[in-house]
């Protein structure tokens, strides 16, 4: 039997940065950063910088008002990012099964890291203030309640879940959707994260554990993977979607294939719940699996979109890893971290990041890391510091996304 294959025939994306895979992806070529002074009422929340998007009543104008109420904000960016997603796949999101035979034979998958637990926390506070709150709040505190949102709005009916996986959610999303039509249970899969995390508790315990940037002025500073003077991740809000599909089935209606997923890993570090494994062995099987699935050489590689959190561990750890998994090759493999302007959308990161793969594999362009101004000298790999870079073409690209509790993740994706 012929082996199937995945591709991607439509993305969606909303943040800080824009209300648009295209407005986010054209701030990123503008060399303009999301994330900016927020100030927070608990003064010890230490951390400045945020990514936060404004609250925008229009943004959710398309989606019924009944649905949209009982819905947290992770839950109704997603709506956002999978209309988008759906709207580029199909022309309109309304004509998905106009092209799909069954809505059996199309699945979602959205995960995220916190999921509503701002609205866990707003509605506990009514609670307790008054003993009355949202009659949803039940609803809104599930994790699957974006997945079912998008399942709901658009009928679909075919496989579904949702990955809870911190930093590496998003592309574990796309990873699994990719082995589902893979192996012919579904024809078209929605899969990707979101998350909005800025109710003040969820800020501060994050806050305190010392994972956010430290630095208090300068916007250059917050946010500066493999720089030297790193110190933290700046938090963002955000949500993005992939429409992936079937290869047979997208040429048979004649979709716009925009790229193919052609090998995913997955493994575990099992050793700290918020430090990288030592031993790095995770992260380089996950890079090995996905090489192995792809049948490529590390020499093959175009590009690799890195987790690049600005943090002090990761970095070096993520270095390390990639040297260990590429060898003597690594060196010459252009790299960076879009965090650099996006921030850090943790559960929705490794699906952003995937958008950037393809509008790289699209555009020719390697995205700079910006702000990287002196690198660690532990750091001293090619992270394309400061300037795009254009090549002629990508053939092949890697998006990591490495998250807390040890979740490691790589998924590779070919220019079709």
């Amino acid at each position: 039997m012929t082996e199937r294959r995945v591709v991607v025939t439509g993305y969606g994306a909303v943040s800080a940065m824009g209300n648009s895979a295209q407005e986010i992806w054209d701030g990123i070529l503008s060399y303009r950063v999301g994330y900016q002074k927020h100030r927070f009422d608990d003064p010890s929340i230490k951390a400045k910088f945020f990514s936060l998007m404004e609250n925008d009543r229009k943004r959710y104008a398309a989606f019924p008002k009944a649905v949209v109420k009982m819905l947290p904000e992770f839950a109704k960016n997603a709506l956002v990012a999978s209309k988008e997603a759906l709207d580029m796949a199909f022309g309109n999101s309304d004509h998905l099964h106009q092209h799909v035979a069954s809505p059996f034979d199309i699945g979602a998958i959205i995960g995220t890291g916190w999921g509503g637990m701002d609205s866990v926390n707003y509605n506990n506070n009514d609670y307790r203030e008054s003993g009355m709150s949202s009659s949803f709040a039940t609803l809104m505190s599930m994790h699957s309640v974006a997945t079912a949102a998008v399942s709901l709005n658009w009928n679909i009916r075919g496989y579904q879940n949702t990955p809870v996986a911190a930093c590496a959610t998003g592309t574990i999303a796309i990873g699994d959707a990719y082995h589902v039509i893979k192996s012919g249970r579904a024809k078209v899969m929605l899969a990707g994260g979101s998350e909005s995390l800025k109710e003040q508790f969820n800020v501060w315990s994050i806050d305190v554990i010392q994972a956010l940037s430290k630095e208090q002025e300068d916007p250059q500073l917050a946010c500066c993977p493999f720089s030297a003077k790193r110190s933290g991740f700046v938090l963002a809000e955000g949500a993005a979607v992939i429409c992936l599909e079937e290869y047979e089935h997208a040429k048979a209606r004649g979709a716009n294939i925009l790229g193919e997923i052609i090998g995913y890993g997955n493994f575990s570090d099992a050793f700290d719940m918020t430090a990288p494994a030592e031993d790095l062995q995770a992260r380089k099987m996950a890079i090995t699996r996905a090489m192995e699935e792809a049948k490529l050489a590390p020499e093959q590689i175009s590009y690799v979109n890195l987790h690049g959190t600005s943090t002090p561990i990761n970095d070096v750890n993520e270095t390390n890893s990639i040297k260990a998994a590429f060898g003597a090759a690594a060196a010459g493999i252009p790299m960076s971290s879009t965090k650099s302007y996006t921030g850090h959308l943790i559960g929705a990161a490794g699906s952003i990041e995937t958008i950037f793969c393809l509008k790289a594999i699209e555009t020719g362009v390697i995205p700079a890391t910006v702000h990287l101004q002196e690198n660690d000298p532990a750091c001293d790999l090619n992270y394309t510091p400061n300037h795009h870079r254009e090549l002629k073409t990508l053939d092949h690209v890697l998006n990591l996304s490495f998250g807390f509790g040890g979740a490691n993740c790589a998924l590779l994706i070919k220019r079709i």
